[in-house]
């Protein structure tokens, strides 16, 4: 039973590996040293800069208010008529008139863009 336990495991473990592991191998240090290395290198450009996208565009959408120019994640150009806790009311066009998700603002736009 034992032998085939230490069959499985070689499959993982290298014979060399094995034997400087008890002799004395690397410290904990120097083995944690390259995954702290790693995640030190995602966060700066991973997660740093989608956290700060993630705060401008909540920042964006909850100063928004009437009369202002935007696009939505799906495109659509207009402008604020009305703004509501979760919703806006959109004119992309004269007399056309739709209500979308606060969530769904995309962009500001300038001014005189529509």
């Amino acid at each position: 039973m034992t032998h085939i336990i230490e069959q499985s495991l070689s499959l993982f473990i290298s014979d060399a590996a094995a034997q400087t592991a008890g002799a004395g191998g690397p410290s904990t240090l120097q083995g944690l040293l390259p995954m702290v290395a790693l995640f030190v290198i995602f966060y700066f450009l991973l997660i740093r800069p989608q956290q700060k996208r993630q705060k401008e565009h909540k920042n964006m959408v909850s100063g928004l208010t009437k009369g202002d120019e935007v696009v939505t994640m799906g495109g659509v150009l207009g402008k604020i008529k009305e703004v509501d806790d979760n919703f806006i009311t959109l004119e992309i066009a004269k007399d056309v008139i739709i209500r979308v998700q606060r969530q769904s603002v995309q962009a500001m736009m300038p001014k005189g863009t529509v």
